[in-house]
């Protein structure tokens, strides 16, 4: 089968390796769209582990059984979660599945940008999704990141009639975006340095949309009575938009780190002033499998209407261009590679 491999963020091949073979409990799932994720361009984080096939926002036809397998059948259309927790370890029974050595040791066989994928049976009993039949399997890429978007914000507590902030409109911000107006937030503000994002940002629902260049806290000021947010997403780790972030949660409010920085970064925080307005910092990663149940819901529903997000629609031989539009972050949102075409 064809695969494409990571070498680093500028080089990636289409090569040869042997479709995998299932075992007791396994499935084969025919890779048909995957999307290229903000963490699959992060170099430092993946060049290490180079080469390798990634993917993680998978979805596909179900083409052979293991023995012992009786949910699935040959031909069900399903979204296929790459990391599962164990569901019985003290991280999992405390409700924090995503810091459960399970999940995070857990993977399929390759990565979503190949062919074919060899699902173990520990993904198979608690990470295989049949997609409703009026979703598409494009839109089901959009699965895996709206449910960590929805753990995050569930564990923020957004509520109805809050002033939220997203800082980034990337994918991340805009899936954040959607979620919050469905869930009834008062007032949704955006920021981004690419016009092409901040736009997107207003279409998908953000009341007002502040260039990432322009002092936010004294425009939220002015546009939300002289106060500061009640709930501050940050989808990006650098460090001015995180420090911006800190800048601009008021009183009795939340930040929610949603993305990494890089490697070596650390944030001053100005603890004094936090600890006497009650100030949450609240980090996320990653998502349950009930958080991928709801983020179906969701997008069955239109509830979350994922359509419009998906900008580019590659063949296997293009990923390398994939992964410089989305590390460009210039015009593109969500970018998905389809291994048959």
């Amino acid at each position: 089968m064809r695969v494409a491999m990571y070498y680093n963020n500028h080089d990636i091949r289409v090569e040869e390796m042997p479709t995998p073979q299932v075992g007791a409990g396994e499935v084969l799932l025919k890779s048909l769209a995957c999307g290229i994720c903000g963490s699959d361009v992060m170099e430092w984080y993946r060049i290490h582990k180079a080469p390798l096939v990634l993917g993680h926002e998978a979805t596909g036809e179900i083409v052979e059984i293991g023995e012992g397998v009786n949910r699935f059948k040959k031909g069900d259309r399903v979204f296929v979660s790459h990391h599962v927790p164990c569901n019985t370890c003290h991280y999992c029974l405390n409700g924090n599945h995503t810091v459960c050595d399970t999940l995070r040791s857990t993977n399929f066989d390759p990565g979503g940008f190949a062919e074919y994928v060899r699902v173990p049976e520990i993904n198979v009993d608690r990470g295989v999704f049949i997609l409703p039949d009026n979703m598409s399997l494009e839109d089901g890429t959009l699965i895996e990141p709206l449910a960590c978007v929805v753990r995050g914000q569930r564990l923020a507590r957004i509520e109805p009639g809050q002033t939220v902030v997203v800082i980034g409109s990337g994918i991340s911000g805009l899936l954040h975006i959607l979620l919050a107006r469905a869930s009834g937030a008062g007032k949704i503000i955006a920021t981004d340095i690419s016009e092409y994002r901040m736009d997107m940002a207003g279409k998908l629902g953000a009341d007002s949309v502040i260039s990432a260049h322009d002092d936010l806290p004294s425009h939220l000021l002015k546009l939300n009575g002289n106060r500061l947010a009640d709930r501050v997403i940050a989808t990006t780790g650098a460090v001015p938009a995180l420090k911006t972030a800190l800048k601009s949660v008021g009183r009795g409010g939340t930040v929610l780190f949603f993305a990494p920085g890089g490697p070596d970064v650390e944030l001053p925080v100005p603890f004094n002033d936090f600890w006497r307005d009650c100030i949450t910092l609240m980090p996320t990663y990653g998502a349950s499998p009930i958080d991928i149940d709801v983020a179906i819901r969701l997008i069955s529903s239109n509830r979350v209407p994922v359509q419009d997000m998906i900008t580019h629609r590659l063949g296997l031989a293009e990923t390398e261009r994939g992964f410089k539009l989305v590390t460009d972050a210039k015009e593109s949102v969500k970018v998905i590679i389809e291994p048959h075409k």
